[in-house]
């Protein structure tokens, strides 16, 4: 029998700063009690599978999302491994800054360039393309061989490094990124054959609600 492991990917629940809109990167804040709910409904949409390997990255809202995980799967306690390679982007000099308030002072284009362009450079932080540089190669040389060994890993992380790996997943175009989205609250499942590749992408969700993601 050809061995298929699965990756499933999920964004941290919602966080203080999410919450307050603001740019939150490499800053250690935690999840609001809201999105310690949230993170238990989407543990309820993995109750029937296991995992070998979990994944977090150092910032402290992607453990809390995942003690949520399990206890919404009803999994037992598992260890995790921690790697920067999968923190959120460093959004530098925006750190902490408004979102909304910054959108009204650089006027919309610039905006979007920066939230969700390929390689918008944003002062003193990582454009997407930054963040891809270092997830990618993570990925492929720790991540990809325990997939195709067969085996399920679970990587809780962000939406701008999560986007990154699903450019990387997908093959999607350094201008069809921009459009591509990380919801909360929803779980991609990708199938991974011996050789590597994608066989299947299903995708799980539950409603969350409005966010300032």
């Amino acid at each position: 029998m050809t061995a298929h492991g699965i990756l499933a990917i999920t964004r941290h629940a919602e966080s203080e700063w999410n919450q307050l809109g603001k740019w939150t990167g490499l800053t250690d804040v935690d999840l609001t009690d809201k999105g310690k709910l949230d993170a238990e409904e989407v543990g309820t949409l993995l109750k029937d599978m296991t995992f070998d390997v979990v994944l977090t990255s150092e910032q402290r809202r992607t453990h809390q999302t995942l003690q949520g995980i399990l206890k919404g799967s009803e999994h037992a306690e598992v260890e995790h491994t921690i790697n920067g390679a999968i923190n959120e982007r460093d959004y530098g000099d925006l750190t902490g800054k408004n979102k909304w308030e910054v959108q009204e002072e650089i006027g919309e284009a610039a905006f979007t360039g920066i939230r969700r362009g390929w390689d918008y450079p944003v002062p003193g932080g990582e454009t997407l393309k930054d963040v891809f540089d270092r997830v990618v190669p993570y990925f492929d040389a720790e991540v990809l061989p325990l997939l195709k060994q067969g085996k399920n890993v679970l990587m809780v992380a962000h939406g701008n490094s999560l986007r990154a790996l699903m450019k990387h997943l997908e093959d999607i175009s350094e201008e069809e990124i921009a459009t591509v989205e990380m919801p909360f609250g929803h779980v991609h499942l990708y199938h991974i054959d011996e050789q590597g590749s994608v066989t299947e992408k299903e995708t799980r969700s539950v409603s969350t609600g409005p966010t300032n993601a």
